[in-house]
């Protein structure tokens, strides 16, 4: 490193000095103040002696950024940082050179129903396709098959591939059947889940149907006094259909209502839409409806728009606080891989009702049967 120092009395000059000489970029580094030695009784002469580097001309010019090569680090980077949160075991699995080979170069399906042959394995695939979990669609199909002789391995022996599917959703899936099925007395149905499912419009549907096709005395109560003009739409389905509707907020007024109407055949109860970690919320609409626990049948709304694990999740949450009739399911219209149908019910053991199959009130409603549900995951 060369070092000019320049010495004189005025600071200014020097390093303008040093900028004539070395060009405008330059380095001070330092700069400090000397006085000549006295002479007699006269002060010295204060001096400035300036320090300074010339700069390479190498190190003035930008640097190059190669984006390519940084963006491969970064991805090694994260790479690593995910490879260390996962189990040993997940660890090693990560690296395609751990895979073993057969299961690199075959589906997922194959390699887990590698127990099955013919119309099974390719019933299987249409299941895997409508998102129906793995083991859910062996159990399924294990009831609607024989052990082939020839492979050794299990294949359907029934006629059609929706017949094998249709016998094990009658061994692993229960049926309410229509909340009308039964004549005897006064049923209560409360319509329970999260918010944007659909309780209110579904749950004029299940009115519409009683009121205009099976001639039933029916009433409504909204609870739902929190949300802006939910009330008000739901008293204007009422209207429509002439039937009376309340809305009410509490426990006493509720189990009072319901007295006066114990001479109806239904009485529908909309509750508001609450999220299912919302427990506080869910303490709420449990308390209101309290009053009425042993005689009222909860019917939890999912849309099938939802992922697995999620309904799974609003289920456990919900079942909770709420013993749960039956799962209506809703907007089936609204997703391509209505495997749910089949998941939810098999996983929690609750029975299944109705299915809405889109926004038209009443016409877009089903009653589930085993036949309704095969036709949506492996058609008609």
């Amino acid at each position: 490193m060369e070092i000019k120092i320049y010495e004189g009395s005025d600071l200014e000059e020097l390093i303008e000095r040093a900028k004539k000489e070395l060009g405008d970029d330059i380095k001070i580094l330092h700069y400090e103040t000397v006085e000549e030695k006295k002479f007699l009784f006269f002060k010295g002469k204060k001096k400035y002696r300036l320090f300074v580097e010339p700069v390479d001309e190498e190190e003035l010019a930008e640097p190059v950024i190669k984006f390519e090569e940084l963006l491969e680090k970064v991805e090694d980077l994260i790479d690593k940082k995910i490879k260390m949160t996962l189990p040993k075991v997940a660890r090693e699995m990560a690296n395609p050179e751990n895979i073993p080979s057969h299961i690199q170069k075959v589906r997922p399906s194959t390699a887990v129903f590698n127990e099955f042959t013919g119309d099974a394995l390719h019933l299987v695939e249409q299941l895997l396709d409508k998102d129906v979990l793995p083991e859910t669609a062996k159990k399924l199909i294990m009831e609607g098959c024989g052990l082939d002789i020839d492979t050794n391995k299990w294949d359907l022996n029934t006629v059609t591939q929706k017949e094998a599917l249709i016998k094990g959703i009658k061994k692993h899936i229960r049926f309410t059947g229509a909340f009308d099925k039964d004549n005897q007395g006064l049923k209560i149905f409360a319509f329970i889940g999260p918010t944007g499912v659909g309780k209110t419009t579904n749950l004029f549907k299940i009115a519409s149907q009683l009121v205009i096709d099976k001639k039933k005395k029916v009433a409504v109560i909204s609870t739902d006094t929190f949300k802006v003009g939910a009330s008000q739409q739901a008293r204007t389905y009422a209207n429509i259909l002439n039937i009376p509707f309340y809305s009410i907020s509490e426990s006493k007024k509720l189990k009072n209502t319901v007295e006066d109407l114990k001479n109806f055949d239904f009485i529908l109860i909309d509750t508001v839409g609450r999220s299912h970690y919302d427990y506080w919320r869910l303490g709420e609409i449990k308390e209101i409806l309290s009053s009425l626990e042993e005689n009222i049948n909860h019917v939890l709304t999912i849309s099938c728009n939802y992922k697995n694990e999620d309904a799974l999740e609003v289920v456990n949450k919900y079942q909770t606080f709420f013993p749960i009739h039956s799962l209506f399911f809703t907007k089936i219209d609204e997703t391509l891989k209505p495997g749910l149908l089949i998941n939810l019910p098999v996983e929690t053991k609750l029975p299944v009702s109705y299915v809405s199959t889109g926004q038209r009130v009443p016409e877009d409603l089903k009653v589930l049967t085993p036949e309704v549900i095969a036709s949506y995951i492996i058609g008609s």
